[in-house]
């Protein structure tokens, strides 16, 4: 350890991570901050503060967490290292000592890339404030040490146990004597210095040469199964007092001179000093200085990569649009426990024409973008009661903007969102299974996997395609302790997530044929993918051709509009390179009944068609409009309207409206004992063509598009951690930090007799504190208070009183960098500053 003067004559102190923070750069604070975002909340007062905040397990384990496999192979050797070992140490136990031959077990290394990477690994563990001291003698924290240092219960990436010391605590001094005399050594007078004999033993490489060169070969191959760990076996009363001379087998030969210790009543361990000898030194099996090789599993033509991702990106846009289309027409339920059920799955299935995955896949992204939300209970729909799944208004902001603009924002949102669609169906902590756009399904660890899998797909050559066998060994080394939870298959959730990265990518259009497409890594690199896939995506059509058989068939994709109002007039038959559509009496019906009338869709289908109507259809579309409102449905419990008896007297008479419990209440009214939604189905069955209307009396109008929630914003995707914080408020929370630190550690003349460490801030009397201020004002001196706010919060503070008066002090305040009025009587004390 170093010291160095704490500024207070006949003082020294040791010096502190807080001292090493304090003696950086602004720019090394600031990096520390950013790489490290929690320890901003709240900022730090100064920078004792923020090196305890450092020291804190769960900021030190989300710090680990961070790091790239070989960064935190260094901080394992440096925790299997004693505290303060020279870097030469860390060399040898990461590369194996130069004259040292390896183990036969243990893969070889490449030395100068080793070494050659140290630096990286060090300065990347310094950044973040994980390892601090001299630069030939780094140090972990301690937060650090406890996480990493190797135990026999928790090996760690080493899979080293304890050292002698560590595994003899709470050894009796008989039996640890009984230890030194099996291994050969004298007896010593305490327990600490036999300890240390033993371990002074086990670190000499030519006395343990020796004495494992008497040890009978079941012995050594039992070492041997134990180097490379776990550290630890099982035997029966493992801590009985054995000693050379009753020993018989191949344990107790090992026990009676320590080279194995008991760790429990029925285990023993393998002391961290004898495995490192045996290993040749080196502290892990396999050491990755740099990450493995990405090689692409094939190559395709990039040109046929862009079609097929724009192709299916369209696809997707047209399936979103007529899954929620179908939604606005008939709204699914809400479940109790949120989600939507399974047979409303199954129907968006069987709707867009898909597997129930790849449903609840589109279902997640819509709710993701904002375009489909529950719509609250205030509304309520004919036949449903309580919330429902229906758009958003967002979706009919949405249809208005070209293709590409709305797969960018499908895009952007399945890069970032949290949800992750592919746990739909899979058993929760309770057994049950999850239910898509249930509460359940948000995984922080998702976005991060989906940049990883897209990024290493980008530092391929354009086509190149790489499954989840190239990709999940480079994920590993860069983030090794960020896989996530183990599954019932056993595999890692960043397993999982991979896997359905890559499906959902290609279902997105994300990736064509399994490789990267040209607007993805525009999307990647935060520019505009618009402009790279406008060109690739096919043109739509703002025709169709009408046919006798009552069909229209559209040659390919159409315009928005057209394909709107088209679905509304007629039912599609077929999908595929032409799609085909059916005009049936209540596809005309239906368009209708959303107040087209029969004009309109002779107009419509006159503009759009490449050939003349056909008398069929025109047919069709006049008788339908004919018998259309001709009967009105409103609500009594309901009532039929016509203006033609004999109609009515024909309803009434009909046998298949018994349910609908009928009674003649004048020549031209009906009245029913049933809703008025059911009045109006159970006619339509019977072949009539009735109409809605309202309390008025006017023609009730329905839309296809009226089922909308109110605005609704879009779940925001669960944080992983804080943000990281923009240069605005680093700067802010660097001067911030340093200004409180110069109030805390400056230089003082004290004021009041006793300890410096009983007081944590300056106390004098009101009087003196008074005097003391308006003597600074005249001399213009820097002064030294302690200050409590309104709400009780104490803090020093170093100012240059400018004036004071009415019980206040006006002063430069160097913490905050601005003039600030402080209350006399919040004061705690001042002293004198002996410098700046």
């Amino acid at each position: 350890m170093t010291t160095e003067p704490t500024g207070q004559p006949g003082r020294s102190r040791t010096r502190t991570l807080a001292d090493e923070l304090r003696a950086g750069s602004d720019q090394a604070l600031a990096t520390l901050l950013r790489l490290r975002p929690d320890l901003l909340n709240p900022v730090p007062a100064d920078l004792t503060q923020l090196s305890s905040r450092l020291s804190g397990r769960a900021s030190a384990l989300r710090a680990l967490e961070r790091l790239d496999r070989f960064t935190l192979q260094v901080a394992e050797a440096l925790a299997a290292a004693p505290d303060g070992s020279p870097e030469s140490v860390l060399r040898d136990l990461l590369a194996g000592p130069a004259k040292v031959a390896a183990h036969p077990g243990a893969e070889p290394v490449d030395r100068k890339a080793v070494l050659a990477a140290l630096p990286r690994a060090l300065t990347a563990l310094r950044e973040r404030a994980l390892v601090w001291g001299p630069a030939n003698a780094p140090r972990l924290v301690i937060a650090v040490r406890e996480a990493l240092a190797p135990t026999a219960a928790n090996p760690g990436g080493t899979g080293l146990g304890p050292t002698v010391a560590e595994a003899t605590v709470g050894m009796s001094p008989a039996r640890l004597q009984q230890l030194l005399a099996g291994a050969g050594l004298p007896g010593t007078p305490d327990p600490v210095t036999g300890v240390a004999a033993l371990t002074d033993l086990l670190n000499d490489r030519g006395q343990l040469a020796a004495l494992l060169a008497k040890a009978p070969a079941p012995a050594l191959g039992l070492l041997e199964k134990l180097v490379w760990g776990p550290p630890t076996g099982t035997v029966p009363d493992a801590a009985r007092p054995v000693t050379a001379e009753t020993a018989h087998s191949p344990v107790e030969w090992l026990l009676a001179r320590g080279l194995l210790l008991p760790s429990g009543q029925g285990t023993v361990v393998v002391p961290r000093e004898l495995a490192l000898h045996l290993r040749g030194g080196r502290s892990h099996r396999v050491l990755e200085p740099a990450p493995p090789e990405l090689t692409a599993s094939t190559v395709r033509d990039p040109q046929a990569v862009d079609n097929a991702a724009a192709g299916q990106a369209y696809t997707a846009v047209r399936t979103l649009e007529e899954l929620l289309d179908q939604w606005g027409l008939q709204p699914p339920p809400v479940l109790r426990a949120g989600g939507l059920g399974v047979r409303d799955l199954k129907r968006a299935a069987l709707t867009v024409e898909c597997t129930e995955s790849q449903a609840a896949f589109w279902l997640e992204l819509a709710y993701g973008a904002g375009l489909l939300a529950p719509d609250g209970e205030s509304i309520e729909l004919p036949g449903r009661t309580g919330e429902v799944w229906a758009p958003t208004p967002a979706y009919d902001l949405w249809l208005q903007q070209p293709v590409p603009e709305r797969w960018t924002l499908l895009a952007r949102t399945w890069l970032t969102a949290t949800r992750v669609p592919g746990l739909v169906g899979l058993p929760d902590g309770k057994g049950k299974p999850r239910a898509v756009l249930g509460p359940e399904l948000d995984r922080v660890l998702a976005p991060t996997t989906r940049r990883a899998v897209l990024s290493l797909l980008a530092d391929l050559a354009p086509g190149s395609v790489a499954g989840s066998a190239e990709l999940l060994p480079v994920q590993r080394w860069y983030r090794p302790l960020r896989g996530g939870a183990v599954g019932p298959d056993g595999r890692e959730l960043r397993d999982q997530l991979t896997d359905w990265t890559l499906a959902e990518a290609e279902l997105l259009g994300i990736t064509g044929r399994g490789a990267l497409a040209t607007p993805a890594r525009q999307l990647l690199a935060g520019a505009d993918p618009g402009p790279a896939l406008a060109p690739l995506l096919p043109q739509p059509l703002n025709h169709v051709i009408l046919q006798p058989d009552l069909t229209a068939i559209a040659p390919g994709p159409l315009l928005t509009p057209l394909a709107q109002a088209l679905a509304l007039c007629a039912d599609i038959e077929s999908k595929g390179g032409a799609t085909v559509y059916r005009f049936t009496p209540e596809s005309v019906r239906r368009a209708l009944d959303a107040g087209r009338s029969a004009a309109d869709l002779h107009g419509f289908l006159a503009q759009h068609s490449r050939t003349a109507v056909p008398q069929p259809l025109a047919y069709l579309i006049d008788d339908v409009a004919r018998r259309h409102g001709v009967l009105r449905v409103g609500a009594a419990s309901a009532y039929l309207r016509c203006d033609d008896p004999a109609l009515l007297n024909e309803v009434l008479a009909d046998r298949r409206a018994l349910e609908l419990r009928l009674r003649l209440l004048a020549p031209t009214v009906l009245a029913a004992q049933a809703a008025p939604d059911t009045v109006l189905a159970v006619l339509r069955s019977m072949g009539y063509a009735p109409a809605a209307e309202s309390a008025d009396g006017d023609l009730l109008i329905t839309r296809p598009d009226s089922h909308r929630t109110p605005p609704r914003t879009p779940p925001a995707p669960v944080a992983d951690g804080p943000a990281s914080p923009d240069e605005v408020l680093l700067g802010a929370a660097v001067k911030a930090i340093r200004a409180g630190d110069h109030a805390a550690t400056a230089v003082r003349r004290e004021t009041v007799p006793g300890p410096a460490a009983a007081r944590t801030l300056p106390r004098t009397a009101s009087a003196d504190t008074l005097a003391a201020l308006q003597t600074a004002v005249l001399l213009g001196e820097r002064m030294w208070i302690g200050y409590i706010n309104a709400e009780g919060i104490a803090s020093q503070r170093v100012i240059d009183p400018v004036k004071v008066e009415g019980g206040f002090v006006t002063a430069f305040d160097h913490h905050a960098e601005k003039l600030n009025t402080f209350a006399l009587h919040r004061i705690t004390g001042v002293a004198e500053l002996d410098g700046d």
